[in-house]
């Protein structure tokens, strides 16, 4: 078994020179191929030669980053980036709230100067969503559990007006018919990151649940929730982009549907979090 390891090495795991040596060459030939619709023997060469330089150079990115991940974690600052839990959370609500706060700026500048009820419904909710990032944030050194169950109940309630501001929000969707657009080949990178947002966000309300911090606990809500309305902006994008204008009624209908389910999920998470932590905080009394 030791000798098939160190062959499979010896062939994929190569030093960096060597894989670019083989791998321009590689995908310049198969490049070529391709533009010039050659068939044959060349074709077959060319594929299999620049499948192997695939491998080789995915080999060798692998292990940069698990190079650059040790490293990471031998400095302190990085070892708590990737061990602290607390710290994480911190820091990823701190970058969300200098994020939200950029959004309501464009948002509430372009509503007034366009005089647009969609900018300002969008700046509303990113400035609701700011406002449940600072909640967390502040006061950071107060780790009592009574203090994050009132900050948990706090959340679920800027919750509730939040989801009267996307019940707003989709009802101009459905009504204007219109909805978020994004230019050439973006939508698909917005598709791919939405996807990857809810799965992350949906496994991290699951995760932190077992850490026993109401705070953690609304942090990963709050990313979920965000989560939840990126995939509604992505699917009015691509009925937008792919063929929604041409039946308007399916358009609408579908928003709706997908807005209305989105809302209802909010209204629930809204719930649960203000009636969870009511009833601990009187348990506690």
């Amino acid at each position: 078994m030791e000798r098939v390891k160190d062959i499979l090495k010896k062939m994929f795991c190569l030093p960096v020179f060597q894989t670019i040596i083989l791998a321009a060459p590689s995908f310049m030939l198969v490049i070529y191929v391709l533009a010039e619709h050659i068939d044959g023997p060349l074709a077959y060469l060319s594929y299999a030669a620049s499948t192997y330089a695939l491998i080789v150079v995915l080999s060798g990115f692998f292990r940069i980053v698990h190079i650059v991940w040790q490293k990471v974690n031998q400095h302190p600052l990085g070892k708590r980036l990737t061990k602290d839990i607390k710290f994480k959370a911190e820091l990823s609500l701190t970058v969300g709230f200098a994020i939200n706060l950029l959004y309501i700026v464009m948002k509430m500048a372009s509503g007034i100067y366009y005089h647009s009820l969609w900018f300002v419904s969008l700046a509303i909710y990113y400035a609701l969503l700011a406002m449940m990032r600072l909640s967390l944030l502040y006061p950071r050194r107060q780790s009592d559990y009574t203090a994050e169950l009132h900050r948990y109940r706090l959340c679920g309630m800027i919750l509730l007006l939040m989801n009267l501001v996307l019940m707003g929000i989709v009802i101009f969707m459905v009504h204007q018919n219109r909805g978020y657009e994004y230019p050439g080949m973006l939508i698909y990178a917005m598709a791919a990151y939405s996807f990857y947002a809810v799965i992350l966000a949906a496994v991290n309300v699951v995760k932190f649940r077992k850490q026993g911090s109401p705070v953690l606990s609304a942090a990963k809500a709050i990313n979920l929730v965000a989560a939840m309305v990126s995939i509604l902006s992505l699917e009015t994008a691509m009925l937008a982009q792919f063929g929604g204008n041409d039946d308007p009624l399916f358009r609408k209908t579908m928003t709706g549907a997908t807005g209305g389910g989105v809302c209802i999920m909010v209204l629930g998470l809204a719930i649960y979090m203000i009636a969870k932590s009511t009833k601990q905080l009187k348990g506690i009394n």
